[in-house]
């Protein structure tokens, strides 16, 4: 699926694990801010990635031969759950990240899920714009375990 003459939007496949876990890893430690605690997405490997593509899917946009942006995605408390969207840092800004989300979207309608939903650190107040945008609604704070304030965010967007 072409979005634009710069990515493609493809699915991504058990080939894809390790570049797709370095996507991940860079791109989480460019984040426009630090967070504490530091993201899980860090340790993200390819047997990892691979797992998950195994037991949900996801999707990628590819300029050339490189990945630019990955999501993955799992059916999780009768939705899909939209994970570890992350954009090259070079590639921010030209709407990798939107695109990733409709692929996500169309997945879960594809799925007949009735909602697609994610979480979010509260400090990343850039990407909590960017899902709002994308139609999502913030639901329920949570803090990460040994902090007693809450740290990040669920959020869901309904389907029709």
């Amino acid at each position: 699926m072409r979005t634009d003459t710069e990515y493609v939007l493809r699915a991504l496949r058990a080939g894809d694990a390790a570049s797709a876990a370095g996507l991940i890893r860079a791109s989480f430690a460019a984040q426009s801010v630090v967070t504490d605690p530091l993201p899980s997405a860090l340790r993200e490997s390819a047997e990892s990635v691979a797992a998950t593509l195994a037991a949900g899917g996801g999707a990628c946009a590819e300029a050339g031969e490189m990945l630019v942006g990955v999501v993955l995605w799992s059916e999780k408390d009768g939705g899909l759950y939209m994970g570890r969207l992350a954009v090259h840092p070079g590639w921010r800004g030209r709407g990798v990240a939107r695109a990733l989300v409709a692929a996500a979207e169309a997945e879960a309608r594809r799925r007949g899920m009735p909602r697609l939903h994610l979480s979010v650190r509260l400090a990343l107040a850039d990407n909590r714009r960017l899902f709002q945008a994308c139609g999502f609604r913030e639901t329920a704070m949570h803090a990460h375990p040994g902090y007693s304030a809450p740290t990040f965010v669920d959020m869901e967007k309904r389907l029709a």
